[in-house]
């Protein structure tokens, strides 16, 4: 199998199992118990939040909140303001964010709140002027996405942040999950005021998130119970996930092979772009203003799904768009706010690659392409 689908979820590392491991046998005390077990609990829980904190640049420790995962960091976080703050419900998004968000803005719109949606152009950029004029007196919350899941495209989220709070008393949320591990991050200086991260896309096990949420910044409980994480988030924490989410943490700080992956993903994306006249990219073209892992590219005329699935069939792992959406016959919302024509975007393939690909597994995938779209097109030619 070559697996070209990191952006979806990812392998857990080795590292990162062996760190849990003793925290699903005989490390299994509840880390509110007062005993010894409890502490040690309690100590490799706190280890693990300073580990998030170092990853994300933070100024506390105390300012990270574990989570299930990046879906729940971002209702939490979005919804916990609103509730928090009644007579301040316009929201400011974009048309290209994770369901996460984009769900939940389309549901709060529902039952009263406004949302602003800012459009992106066919390189899935936004248009910063776009966001000062859409900054209102009662605008509550600002929500951005770090990377896009689909095409890798980077927003600038600290000149987002100071625009956010040069014209406006809004908080600043941005959804991290796709970036964490990937570049970066300095929330000691960046001007963002809520962050949220999944652990399964940077080599932890899936079932562990965090919110990273600014000192000053308060939101209500997202589980009301027993008061854990500081009467924030209630639930006995998942200690063997918390403990790989803060291994996963030490990995991504001391990973060096960010470069060895931009290279296979440059040579997979320059030959498909080379060999396939039907081949386009989805995003923008200036590398550096996307992920290093990520590729998103449309074969005109045929249809990613089939794509997919011969792929699928031949041993290769990847994806037509985002993987919450994977079951949808619909082209991805990403694609269509970028407003690519429907024979394009629904011809998309993602690839996204990770720390664990070599370049023997890019030719290869190169190889099984070939067979696949010049027997995809000539089939579309005898029947046209």
């Amino acid at each position: 199998m070559i697996y070209l689908d990191n952006n979806a979820t990812t392998q857990v590392a080795p590292e990162v199992f062996e760190a849990m491991q003793p925290y699903l046998e005989n490390c299994y005390g509840n880390p509110s118990s007062a005993h010894a077990l409890g502490r040690k609990m309690r100590s490799a829980v706190e280890r693990a939040r300073a580990d998030v904190a170092e990853l994300l640049g933070a100024s506390d420790a105390n300012e990270i909140v574990f989570t299930s995962c990046g879906s729940e960091s971002d209702n939490w976080a979005i919804g916990g303001f609103l509730e928090q703050n009644p007579n301040r419900r316009h929201i400011i998004t974009t048309r290209v964010e994770h369901e996460a968000v984009r769900n939940l803005c389309e549901h709060l719109a529902q039952i009263g709140s406004e949302v602003t949606w800012l459009e992106v152009d066919q390189n899935g950029e936004i248009d910063l002027d776009d966001l000062r004029r859409a900054l209102r007196r009662d605008t509550g919350l600002v929500s951005v996405m770090l990377a896009n899941n689909e095409t890798g495209v980077l927003f600038p989220v600290e000149e987002i942040g100071r625009i956010v709070r040069e014209n406006s008393d809004a908080v600043f949320h941005v959804d991290g999950v796709q970036a964490v591990g990937k570049i970066p991050i300095d929330l000691r200086a960046w001007p963002v005021d809520l962050f949220a991260v999944s652990g399964h896309k940077f080599h932890a096990p899936k079932g562990v998130g965090a919110l990273y949420i600014r000192g000053g910044i308060q939101l209500p409980p997202f589980i009301i119970g027993g008061g854990q994480e500081g009467g924030r988030r209630s639930g006995t924490e998942a200690v063997p996930n918390i403990v790989a989410l803060g291994r996963a943490c030490q990995l991504a700080r001391q990973f060096t092979g960010h470069e060895t992956v931009r290279g296979l993903r440059d040579r997979l994306e320059d030959e498909i772009l080379a060999r396939f006249p039907n081949a386009r990219l989805n995003g923008v073209a200036d590398r550096s203003r996307r992920l290093a892992n990520t590729s998103n590219i449309s074969f005109a005329g045929l249809e990613g799904s089939d794509i997919l699935a011969m792929l699928d069939d031949a041993g290769v792992c990847v994806s037509t768009g985002s993987a919450c959406n994977a079951g949808s016959q619909d082209v991805s919302a990403v694609l269509r706010a970028m407003k690519l024509p429907f024979p394009i975007a629904r011809g998309s393939i993602r690839f996204s690659l990770g720390r664990y690909n070599t370049g023997q597994e890019v030719d290869q995938t190169l190889a099984i392409l070939s067979e696949i779209i010049r027997g995809s097109v000539a089939q579309t030619s005898v029947c046209d």
